[in-house]
């Protein structure tokens, strides 16, 4: 049996190249090719953000109490800084929410969070607890890791929630906790969110001036935005 015969060789090549060049075909230049991943491949900046997203509203679930997992943050204002703590962290300050009780701060404050999660950052670490478990948690025994490993956890955190700060009995303790938290989270621009059903400065009642000492809200005051959030109470409504 014969070997068998394969196509091609310099005979058959060159045929092609004298038909290519009858026909004008011999320095055709490629096209370009669109080989760019789609928003829903991977390699596509828009994919990788929702991956971010996804885990970060995870975490975000983990971290907020069940009667607050279908919250939205609503007000513009509280829209604004979540926005600027999702690109740029460092930049956004804290958010300080007060208004009467049960007027929605906390729904708001638990909002800003997932909003910030859902924007896909780059790394989402949160903790959110009230300012009485804070204080219990900072407190000799309170933690089996001891107070100063709790403090500097706080310190460090990414972000932070401390809801109801001012409820509590003003004392030593507290005035000092709260200024190594507040200050060490200011001197490293680390966004904070703070609900408070005291306001700011009130003329003819407590304030958080009062609450918290002239050193702590001379810190809140520099880079903090304040959004007051007033009308009926929601939770008298709601029984």
């Amino acid at each position: 049996m014969p070997d068998p015969q394969t196509l091609g060789g310099e005979a058959v090549t060159r045929r092609f190249q004298r038909i290519l060049e009858a026909r004008g075909l011999d320095h055709v230049e490629p096209g370009p090719i669109d080989d760019e991943p789609e928003p829903a491949e991977p390699g596509h900046p828009e994919y990788h953000r929702k991956r971010r997203a996804d885990w970060a509203l995870k975490r975000w679930a983990t971290a907020t109490p069940y009667r607050y997992q279908t919250a939205t943050a609503t007000h513009p204002d509280v829209i604004a800084w979540a926005d600027r703590a999702a690109t740029t962290p460092k930049a956004a300050g804290f958010l300080l929410l007060t208004g009467p009780f049960g007027t929605g701060k906390t729904h708001e404050a638990y909002g800003a969070l997932r909003r910030i999660a859902d924007a896909g950052p780059e790394r989402y670490e949160v903790i959110a607890l009230t300012a009485p478990d804070m204080y219990a948690l900072l407190r000799p025994k309170g933690s089996d890791n001891g107070p100063e490993y709790e403090v500097k956890r706080l310190m460090r955190a990414p972000l932070l929630l401390i809801d109801d700060l001012g409820t509590e009995k003003i004392s030593e303790f507290t005035e000092e906790a709260t200024y190594r938290l507040l200050n060490a989270r200011y001197n490293e621009c680390c966004p904070l969110i703070i609900t408070s059903n005291l306001p700011t400065q009130c003329a003819d009642g407590p304030d958080l001036v009062d609450k918290l000492g002239e050193r702590i809200t001379s810190r809140l005051s520099q880079m903090t935005t304040v959004v007051e959030i007033n009308g009926r109470d929601r939770r008298r409504e709601a029984s």
